[in-house]
């Protein structure tokens, strides 16, 4: 198999704010959100990143997508280094975060022919390629009406097309389907699945193990910034659920921590 993707030693650190250290109630002025991550992923498959709230899935996705540096570590995705050649890694990538919120003053059209325009798509593709995605995610009917006005769900599939506008080889979901009623939900889960038909090598975090046992692969359980068992699907799971064998290794973890 080809690697599409190398993670070797990721470590971040944040510093914690008095407001922060007083809501969390906690004397900590550093937090260790990823340590020393390392994982490979290979091209057309679709690698899952496993682990509960405050894993450090996000950070890592973050670093991954160029958004935040990294303390120490790197990762090369498809030959480009996040740490020496972040541009070359955004132009090879499409990245997707329920964090990401759009304008609400633009509509779906002018953002996708805005970011078309940022990665330098042709019109006659951008706009072959927008009426493709539209018409799959029942975004054309809302093409012109404000995203302030528009429902959760409905927001969340512009952002999911709007992060394809230029038909990336490498595609890195942050829970995709995080908030989404449970047709949306299948019809995010759906064209993930067409994606990895096509042959795009994609990333998903979430804490949703059916996700993870519909659409993955290999897969990796992070817990506390630090990577536990990356395997293919099947090993990690061991002949049990993964829900089962996740608590398991969850409890290993924690407990030998304590």
């Amino acid at each position: 198999m080809e690697e599409i993707m190398k993670v070797k030693g990721l470590n971040k650190t944040f510093t914690l704010s008095q407001k922060q250290q007083k809501i969390e109630k906690t004397n900590e002025k550093k937090r260790i959100a990823v340590h020393d991550l390392s994982f490979t992923s290979y091209r057309g498959e679709v690698f899952g990143l496993l682990g509960p709230n405050g894993a450090g899935k996000t950070t890592t996705l973050r670093m991954l997508a160029t958004l935040i540096k990294p303390d120490s570590g790197d990762a090369v995705l498809d030959g480009s280094s996040i740490v020496n050649a972040p541009e070359e890694v955004r132009s090879k990538i499409g990245f997707l975060t329920s964090e990401l919120k759009l304008e609400g003053f633009f509509t779906p059209n002018y953002l996708y022919n805005f970011f078309s325009d940022l990665y330098g798509v042709e019109p006659a593709v951008r706009d072959e390629r927008k009426k493709r995605l539209f018409d799959r995610f029942g975004i054309t009917q809302f093409a012109e009406v404000k995203v302030k006005d528009m429902s959760t769900g409905m927001k969340q599939k512009v952002s999911l097309v709007i992060s394809l506008v230029h038909d990336p080889e490498i595609i890195i979901f942050d829970e995709p389907t995080n908030g989404l009623d449970v047709l949306t939900a299948k019809v995010v889960t759906d064209f993930l699945l067409e994606l990895k038909k096509e042959g795009k090598s994609i990333i998903v975090s979430t804490h949703i193990f059916s996700l993870i046992e519909k659409i993955c692969d290999r897969v990796g359980i992070i817990i506390k910034g630090e990577m536990i068992i990356c395997d293919t699907l099947e090993a990690v799971k061991n002949g049990k659920s993964l829900e089962d064998r996740f608590f398991e290794i969850y409890e290993e973890t924690v407990g030998e921590a304590e």
